[in-house]
């Protein structure tokens, strides 16, 4: 196995077009043929990683953070980023940051707090558009199964990360063409003027490139008619943020009280506690202030996310108990994730699950 099979497996749980615009994911330092020695999985990647990783064996490092960020114009070891990536060259050690688009996936980080604190009836909070795309193609009528069935074996028709969206056809339409319309087919150019038929199908954009590449392989055509547009509507399984609820409400204090237990925080930083029962809550694993509203305008009583401003506890206005539980803890359990979610695809060589505890921030 190579790191580009590992990179495939991760890109299945959370592909890369649906990071953030501002993120850099993806294999960051190494060779992707690189014959896989072991995987070590962690939250940031420092020289104390690399050095487990050294130590453990294993020559792919797949963090959740990105250690590069911002662009290198030099590589002199000068800060723990250049030392990072000087150290993983060294000893060919590739590194690979899925991030934001962990972030926005249905199985995510999102995803992992609400099972932490046990949260049922799980929604995404702020769903992503522009992500689902229709095709819009005709086909001679005796080959209309044949392509149906080829594009739904490659995604078309399921939307989300399930195989449980039936396949989308829009209509059955019907074209007849003349001899100046008819595309021409085969080496002696055959003119078609048989009866077609107007298949419509919806997918995820992500899977653009096989499903064009699969039409063209399966319609006999030379020159295929078709057309792709991108629809306005928002995504349900892709995006930030999950809300979910408690099978019963608690008071304020006893919900932090439990947050800061599951969630393994020493402190809990928060806006004024009011008499209102908590049971639905919203949660977004790092910094969240920018899906405060949205929160709030999902009926959340609380709202758990990290890295809060002053003036952000403000916002609360009474109407919904901000939690910010801070960054690190927000998103300690998403290498688990990783760790759970590899083994399972993986069974040849170890998935290690670092022990170095990256937080960077300590408490007094």
């Amino acid at each position: 196995m190579i790191v580009q099979d590992v990179i495939n497996h991760l890109e299945t749980l959370a592909p890369l077009v649906y990071a953030e615009d501002f993120d850099n994911v993806g294999l960051l330092v190494g060779n992707n043929k690189a014959k896989i020695t072991g995987v070590l999985v962690t939250l940031d990647t420092l020289e104390a990683v690399v050095d487990e990783a050294i130590e453990k064996n294993c020559n792919l490092i797949v963090s959740f953070h990105p250690i590069i960020f911002k662009g290198l114009k030099k590589l002199t070891g000068k800060n723990y980023v250049e030392r990072v990536v000087l150290k993983a060259i060294k000893h060919d050690i590739a590194i690979y940051a899925i991030h934001t688009a962990l972030d926005n996936a249905l199985q995510g980080v999102n995803d992992m707090i609400c099972n932490q604190l046990e949260l049922v009836n799980k929604q995404i909070l702020i769903p992503q558009s522009e992500t689902i795309k229709k095709l819009t193609t005709y086909v001679p009528k005796d080959e209309a199964e044949q392509l149906r069935t080829a594009l739904f074996n490659v995604g078309a028709g399921n939307i989300g990360n399930y195989n449980d969206c039936s396949f989308n056809v829009e209509g059955l339409g019907t074209y007849k063409g003349n001899e100046n319309s008819s595309p021409s087919i085969g080496e002696k150019g055959i003119l078609h003027t048989e009866e077609e038929t107007k298949i419509t199908v919806t997918y995820t954009k992500h899977l653009e490139s096989i499903i064009l590449k699969t039409l063209f392989k399966t319609h006999s055509y030379e020159e295929v008619a078709y057309e792709v547009t991108t629809l306005e509507n928002k995504n349900q399984n892709i995006g930030m943020g999950m809300i979910g609820e408690f099978e019963k409400p608690m008071e304020a204090l006893s919900f932090l009280n439990y947050v800061k237990t599951k969630m393994n925080t020493e402190c809990i930083r928060h806006s004024a506690v009011t008499s209102k029962p908590i049971k639905r809550v919203a949660v977004l694993g790092g910094s969240g202030s920018f899906a405060i509203q949205a929160a709030k305008a999902s009926g959340a009583d609380a709202f758990i996310t990290a890295d809060l401003k002053y003036h952000d506890f403000f916002t609360a206005e009474n109407n919904i108990l901000l939690a910010d539980i801070g960054h690190y803890e927000s998103e300690q359990f998403t290498k688990n994730l990783l760790v759970a979610y590899l083994t399972k695809k993986i069974t040849n060589f170890a998935v290690v699950l670092s022990n170095t505890n990256t937080n960077p921030v300590k408490y007094f």
